[in-house]
């Protein structure tokens, strides 16, 4: 009889090698700081044809009583309505420029804004219908949005409402002259700050020039908290 072939012995997982073509084929790639960030900041980006179809879509205000500052947009775009936040859209400035300014301690995302409110800070809007530009407003919608802001912020009492858009502010408040800073005109116990408007579409100035603006805001800001000490309620009032 012929002799049966010995049976292979087995290799220790440990003696396993691998080529660093066939490694490096395998192993899954490591996503990008840069990647991840974007991944975990917009849990939802919209098609264009998602935008369009929430031409109707409201985004609800972020708001509560006593707030330290109140901003204020124009009013939503697209993107905005389509995923139901605040300055949303991918070209916005507003999160990274808040962030230079030192009103907040990281870079938020839009999805991120109700930890706004632990900070003191609340969203609105001077108008709340949606548009693909706030150039498609009339006149006459600014100036009830403006009358709508003056009730609300009578209603909440923030202590400042920082209105981010010239060109609104000065039609919608009828102070044709208006510029970025104080306005020497108060709602009720609420200061008003103009701030230009940070949206993509619209911002006509550099990052550099809103950065130093929303700074000085920011700095007024610290010295009125210095000066009034004041409590804040962070229970968010949906409108």
């Amino acid at each position: 009889m012929s002799a049966r072939p010995a049976k292979p012995k087995p290799v220790s997982p440990s003696k396993l090698t691998r080529s660093p073509q066939s490694a490096s084929s395998s192993a899954k790639p490591k996503p990008s700081k840069l990647s991840l960030r974007s991944t975990l900041s917009d849990p939802f980006r919209p098609s264009r044809e998602q935008q369009l179809k929430s031409i109707r879509k409201r985004v609800p205000d972020l708001i509560a009583p006593n707030l330290d500052v109140l901003f204020c947009g124009v009013n939503p775009g697209l993107y905005s309505a389509a995923v139901g936040h605040h300055f949303a859209g991918p070209g916005n400035l507003f999160w990274s420029t808040i962030l230079a300014a030192g009103l907040t301690p990281r870079l938020f995302s839009a999805f991120d804004e109700p930890e706004l409110l632990a900070l003191g800070y609340g969203i609105t809007n001077m108008v709340q219908r949606t548009t693909a530009s706030a150039e498609e407003i009339a006149k006459d919608e600014l100036r009830r949005g403006a009358k709508a802001l003056r009730r609300k912020v009578l209603q909440f009492k923030p202590r400042f409402l920082a209105v981010c858009g010239i060109v609104a502010y000065r039609v919608g408040f009828e102070h044709n002259k208006a510029v970025v800073g104080l306005q020497p005109d108060k709602i009720g116990e609420t200061s008003v700050w103009l701030l230009p408007n940070p949206s993509g579409l619209n911002a006509f100035h550099q990052p550099a020039l809103m950065n130093q603006m929303f700074t000085e805001f920011r700095l007024a800001l610290e010295a009125a908290r210095l000066s009034v000490p004041r409590e804040t309620s962070v229970e968010t009032t949906r409108s």
